[in-house]
């Protein structure tokens, strides 16, 4: 599965992915990390970069890091626009989990985002899931992480697939 993004199906009850959705990473044989992209963090930008020692004091430092996910939610993980050269391009999005990109990100006043944790599955654990209707795969996630309010991420994200929440019903296939 090519990097995207995943959106939780609105009969998810996991409190950790209910209205989630996941920029999916990578996807590959030994399992899968994405990050969602709709939640807020406790803490704000500024704090994880005050606490870094990077200077910096511009507008993205003072809005809140986002809750990338249950799995070590001390990794951070830099969401910008342009290459990733040591890091993922996951729809249109750099990722990058290095600190000397997010000072440069910080020294530059660039656009960006900061994950803090993620989600993490096993071998065939999301293929399992999405078989079972849990996620839906979307495209567009450029658009949503740097353009779209996180109140309205969910929303947007299932109106991609041209099909309101109420309207959208997933259960698990039966073989």
């Amino acid at each position: 599965m090519e990097p995207g993004l995943l959106v939780a199906s609105p009969q998810m009850r996991d409190p950790n992915f209910e209205r989630a959705v996941v920029l999916l990473v990578q996807h590959t044989a030994q399992g899968a990390l994405g990050l969602v992209i709709n939640r807020a963090a406790r803490v704000r930008v500024g704090e994880v970069v005050q606490h870094l020692d990077m200077p910096g004091t511009a507008e993205p430092l003072q809005r809140p890091a986002l809750w990338g996910g249950p799995v070590e939610r001390g990794a951070g993980f830099v969401l910008y626009k342009g290459l990733a050269p040591e890091g993922w391009k996951a729809g249109g999005v750099a990722v990058s989990p290095s600190r000397e990109r997010l000072a440069a990100l910080v020294g530059a006043g660039a656009e960006f985002h900061l994950c803090l944790g993620y989600a993490g599955w096993g071998p065939g654990q999301l293929d399992r899931e999405l078989t079972e209707g849990s996620w839906v795969f979307v495209d567009g996630a450029s658009e949503l992480v740097f353009d779209t309010p996180l109140s309205e991420r969910y929303d947007r994200a299932l109106a991609l697939l041209g099909v309101p929440a109420e309207l959208l019903w997933m259960t698990p296939i039966s073989e």
